[in-house]
């Protein structure tokens, strides 16, 4: 059973920064790609972030291009999510989620199989 733990989460004032990170249990996590998504209260669950299996390639939501990184150790089974420059309007829950056997980065939650339990991440004006 594939299992995802995401911490890193907290409250922070409008203009500093977090890393959330996310453990994925498993032997095969250099053979998924990886995908970050944030839900806010009464809004759908929109894709933040992507990366491929070797970390060679990544994608950005418009919203976050250029204040967040998205980036992968391998090694330690783990995605993370670099959030610098944080506004309001990131505030929301954050989920880490695995792709299996893909080729390209996908933005549609339908297409990750696996999910984490998600992180809130509370930015205050």
């Amino acid at each position: 059973q594939v299992q995802l733990v995401e911490s890193g989460g907290g409250l922070v004032q409008a203009g500093g920064s977090l890393r959330l990170s996310c453990v994925v249990s498993g032997q095969t996590f250099s053979s998924y790609s990886m995908g970050w998504f944030r839900q806010a209260p009464g809004k759908e669950r929109d894709f933040v972030a992507g990366i491929m299996q070797s970390g060679s390639r990544t994608y950005y939501a418009d919203s976050v291009k250029g204040r967040f990184t998205i980036s992968r150790e391998n090694a330690k089974n783990t995605v993370y999510l670099q959030m610098n420059s944080l506004k309001p309007e990131d505030t929301a829950v954050y989920y880490c989620a695995a792709r299996v056997g893909s080729w390209y980065i996908s933005g549609r939650r339908s297409e990750y199989a696996y999910w984490g339990q998600g992180t809130q991440v509370t930015v205050s004006s």
